[in-house]
């Protein structure tokens, strides 16, 4: 594997796992944050010492102009963009939907939503046969959430993550001939730092036991799906999810 993989929210959890399995693997690695730097130069440093390239580019991905600046920024210091990884996203604490404010949810969905969407949009920019790039793929992080609906936690996160699985399956129709595929995992318990954003922080420990396999899944399990739909491997696979759940 090779080329240039950007990757939202890759400061740390699956994002941070994803960027430094790409090193790894040979990509020159764009590590975006939005505002823990010290960590985001940390994953840089774990990249360069695989021997491959990378930098870390402070964004907030719900700013369009933070946007176009990202991607411009890699553009200039990285080269052709070949992958994007749509990671970036945020949780707010558990609550039941009565009790949340517009605040909260135009939040949620800005982070989630919005800011997917201007990312697969400069992607489709720079990859598209159509202006005149070699193709590439888009691989979106979605939530096993958008399936069970986070009832009495997070139905709001549930909902940006079933919007991100809509544009998944839209938009790789909108540019399979283009040469990009589009394609989405679906991480179920993980341990990230995630689940201290929605204020149970060994919410992990609590769940993993009543899953199939009986535990929580790690970051770098759902790196490893992120890199298969990224590679050739997966040139015929479009529009589509891969679980990454214990079997939940």
């Amino acid at each position: 594997m090779s080329g240039v993989m950007l990757i939202t929210g890759a400061s740390r959890g699956i994002g941070a796992a994803t960027a430094r399995l790409a090193g790894q693997n040979g990509y020159a690695v764009c590590v975006n944050y939005v505002s823990n730097r010290e960590q985001a130069e940390k994953v840089v440093k774990d990249i360069e010492a695989c021997g491959a390239k990378a930098i870390s580019v402070q964004a907030d991905i719900s700013d369009e102009t933070d946007v176009v600046r990202l991607f411009q920024t890699c553009d200039q210091e990285l080269g052709t963009l070949s992958v994007l990884v749509n990671n970036a996203a945020i949780l707010e604490p558990q609550m039941r939907v009565e009790e949340m404010d517009a605040g909260r949810i135009e939040r949620v969905l800005a982070a989630n939503v919005t800011g997917a969407f201007l990312c697969a949009r400069e992607a489709v920019k720079r990859m598209s046969t159509k202006h005149g790039g070699k193709g590439g793929a888009i691989v979106n992080v979605s939530s096993m959430a958008a399936k069970r609906g986070g009832p009495n936690e997070y139905v709001d996160y549930a909902a940006s993550k079933g919007a991100i699985e809509s544009m998944t399956i839209g938009l790789s129709q909108e540019v399979a001939q283009e040469g990009i595929r589009v394609n989405a995992v679906r991480p179920g318990v993980i341990y990230t730092d995630i689940h201290a954003s929605g204020g149970e922080p060994d919410r992990v420990d609590r769940v993993g036991p009543t899953l199939p396999m009986g535990r929580g899944g790690q970051p770098e399990e759902v790196a490893q799906a992120i890199l298969w739909l990224a590679s050739d491997k997966a040139s015929y696979s479009t529009g589509t999810f891969i679980d990454v759940s214990g079997g939940r």
